[in-house]
């Protein structure tokens, strides 16, 4: 009898215990019980963390193409250093064309010395003004007869000189702080013989994916495997941003794998991103690694946009760690939503917004209520006007939804969708395309 008692209730026990393990389990894999707003989710972060701009280095300008001005450049001279012709041509006083038209044209002298009345010296452009010369007629407008040429336009004074100082005034600032540099940044530093500038050091980024059913790119594939594409796909938007990545590889599903890379990631670098790992699963381990290390760890975990909902914000050690999706569509808006402005502001930039454009929609498009949602598009231009097609609202794991598309619409919390035809501001990823 007392065996059958045990057997009974060794029974019960483990029935019971099964029953609360699925319970956690199903808990967990209810989904987030409360979604934060993707605005006060970034000023919760951002408070916490209080980014401030990172330190500079001085650079040859032959490198700086797309680094951030850590100081102001001021010209330590004008620019041009003189007056000098805008156009080939000649040089000659604009009093000695007064009157003068092509059908009534006037000879001139030419000179290769000071210009004096009615003398005109030939010039290039870019040459100096010569002495006594007030303005340059254009080539076009001349005959040359031999030591003398003939006039057929008049010219005004000051007309095609660029003036001494014209571009730049001696101790003006020519090139601002917190300016991304472009080549016209970097060519105006150069005229101003200006070799090096001081621009804001790269951050750093750590990239971490995880996730059993990942492997390396060029290994085979088992089945239920996957090619890893999310440590490419950040480590190119980092240097768009002028950003540094450094990718830490793949962890499996394992606690003490995700957390020594977490650990690594803030020993070498200014900003984690992890991928994969972040919903409320049994495996998703990666917030739970990141409070086990220290505080304040999450900040916010799960947010009202779509897609990236799963999306979760930490710090540690005073450095910002962002939980992303392991879709990568999902992870693309999650990155483009909290890491894009966090980098900016750590090399200095305040906004940095994406080029914008108005189009019209092409087809209606619903959303949900409540969750921000970001709209892949494919903007073109027809007969003049901007159309912007939708090309999947839902789908954060369909990678072809981002080459299809070159741009988003946001939208808003308190709409139910978009209607055909409806104005729309698209933030461009890339250029528009003509059909």
């Amino acid at each position: 009898m007392s065996a059958i008692l045990a057997q009974l209730y060794d029974k019960f026990f483990y029935s019971n215990l099964l029953a609360l393990c699925r319970g956690l389990n199903l808990a967990r894999l209810k989904g987030f019980q409360k979604l934060t707003n993707i605005d006060t989710a970034l000023s919760s972060f951002l408070e916490q963390l209080k980014p401030e701009r990172l330190d500079s280095e001085r650079i040859p300008i032959h490198a700086a193409q797309g680094r951030v001005t850590a100081e102001e450049t001021r010209a330590q001279y004008h620019l041009p250093p003189f007056d000098r012709s805008a156009v080939d041509g000649y040089a000659l006083r604009a009093k000695d064309t007064f009157g003068v038209t092509a059908f009534n044209p006037k000879i001139l002298k030419l000179t290769e010395n000071k210009v004096r009345e009615n003398e005109a010296r030939e010039i290039w452009t870019g040459n100096p003004v010569p002495e006594g010369a007030d303005a340059i007629v254009m080539l076009e407008y001349t005959k040359k007869l031999e030591d003398k040429i003939e006039v057929g336009t008049a010219v005004t004074p000051g007309e095609n000189v660029s003036k001494r100082g014209e571009d730049v005034t001696k101790g003006d600032v020519a090139i601002k702080a917190q300016t991304r540099l472009n080549p016209h940044h970097l060519g105006l530093l150069a005229a101003l013989s200006e070799t090096h500038v001081d621009v804001v050091r790269k951050p750093k980024v750590a990239i971490l994916s995880t996730g059993n059913e990942l492997v390396e790119l060029g290994q085979k594939l088992e089945h239920g495997q996957i090619v890893e594409t999310n440590q490419l796909i950040f480590s190119s938007m980092c240097r768009e941003l002028g950003a540094e990545p450094r990718e830490l590889g793949i962890t499996k599903d394992n606690l003490k794998e995700i957390t020594a890379k977490i650990k690594e990631g803030l020993d070498s670098a200014d900003a984690i991103i992890t991928t994969g790992g972040t919903s409320v699963g049994y495996p998703d381990l990666v917030p739970t690694a990141i409070n086990q290390l220290g505080k304040p760890g999450v900040i916010v975990h799960g947010v009202a946009m779509r897609p990236g909902m799963p999306t979760a914000l930490a710090i540690l050690k005073c450095k910002p760690i962002f939980i992303l999706s392991g879709n990568p569509v999902a992870a693309t808006i999650g990155f483009e939503v909290f890491v894009r402005p966090l980098l900016l502001r750590l090399q200095g930039i305040k906004k940095e917004p994406r080029p914008a454009i108005q189009a019209k929609l092409t087809r209606r498009v619903a959303a949900a209520l409540g969750r921000r949602v970001f709209l892949r598009v494919r903007v073109f231009e027809r007969d003049g006007s901007y159309f912007a097609e939708p090309v999947r609202v839902k789908g954060s794991g369909v990678l072809t939804t981002m080459t299809k598309a070159n741009g988003y619409v946001i939208i808003p919390e308190n709409r139910e969708g978009l209607e055909d035809g409806e104005t729309v501001m698209v933030h461009l990823f890339y250029s528009i395309e003509g059909e």
